[in-house]
């Protein structure tokens, strides 16, 4: 694995495979990390760090505040990790890349997708996050996030995160620093001096900015249906990734093909064939 810095933060990624380049990021949540297009639910089934770096150079990277990357502590939205994968583009000096974002990914190919679309050549929206459910479980991570550090101190963060090993969505209490806190001691430190009242404030401007609707999060509607970039949506179907979700994206963006696939139907050799026709044909 390789690292960059990155707006000032480390960013561990690697580059997979040969070809025009593809932009992934990654499935996970808050666990956003390189291993998990291999190891995480469809995208264990579908494999596409089998198949894609045949014909892509497949550029994958730990997301910040994620794995073995570099965080800090302010008030994060999509655009902040939009900016991280353009940055990344800067670093291995590539103009302009196709698109891949998985789970909660999407959100972030979405906004650079409206923010630079002069950088992506097309969008692979593959089971975009979204819905009630979705955001109601979201939210309730933060707050039990907001209980712990209110009740037990900054430093008991740090400790728990250490010692438990876990990313924010295994352990809520240990919030969505703590992997950073789990390999940076001069975070972990600098994390547990900073004022209690002014964190608890953007630890609340987090959680409303980036879970604010029963929908997709990552792009406003009307930056969307301005956006002309080539996309793909290919639905989930479950508490995470309602299907409304997927519909809503491929309502929004204009040039966007859909799916209808059942999960079921999202086979390995399927979906890496309906993959590889939409990149193809998106240049």
């Amino acid at each position: 694995m390789k690292s960059a810095v990155i707006d000032g933060l480390t960013t561990r990624y690697d580059v997979i495979g040969e070809g025009p380049p593809l932009l992934m990021f990654s499935p996970g949540g808050f666990d956003a990390t390189i291993e998990k297009w291999s190891s995480l639910g469809i995208y264990a089934k579908i494999k596409p760090l089998e198949h894609l770096p045949r014909h892509y150079s497949c550029i994958v990277f730990d997301r910040r505040e994620c794995g073995q990357s570099g965080g800090r502590v302010e008030r994060i939205g999509y655009a902040h990790y939009a900016r991280q994968g353009l940055a990344l583009l800067d670093h291995l000096r590539i103009d302009s890349a196709h698109l891949m974002g998985g789970c909660m990914g999407c959100c972030p190919v979405a906004a650079f997708g409206v923010m630079h679309p002069e950088r992506a050549l097309s969008m692979v929206l593959y089971w975009p996050v979204g819905g009630a459910k979705y955001r109601m479980s979201s939210q309730l991570r933060f707050a039990e996030h907001l209980a712990f550090v209110s009740r037990e101190g900054l430093a008991a963060v740090v400790k728990l995160a250490k010692d438990g090993g876990k990313p924010f969505g295994g352990d809520p209490r240990g919030g969505p620093w703590a992997s950073v806190l789990q390999h940076d001691a001069e975070f972990a430190a600098r994390y547990a001096a900073q004022d209690l009242e002014r964190y608890k404030l953007i630890l609340a401007g987090f959680a409303r900015t980036m879970f604010d609707r029963d929908t997709a999060p990552g792009a406003e509607p009307e930056d969307m249906l301005g956006c002309e970039v080539p996309a793909l949506v290919v639905p989930g179907n479950d508490a995470s990734h309602a299907t409304s979700a997927a519909r809503y994206l491929h309502e929004c963006l204009p040039k966007s093909e859909y799916w209808d696939a059942s999960v079921a139907e999202q086979t390995e050799e399927a979906a890496t064939a309906r993959l590889l026709a939409f990149l193809g044909r998106a240049g």
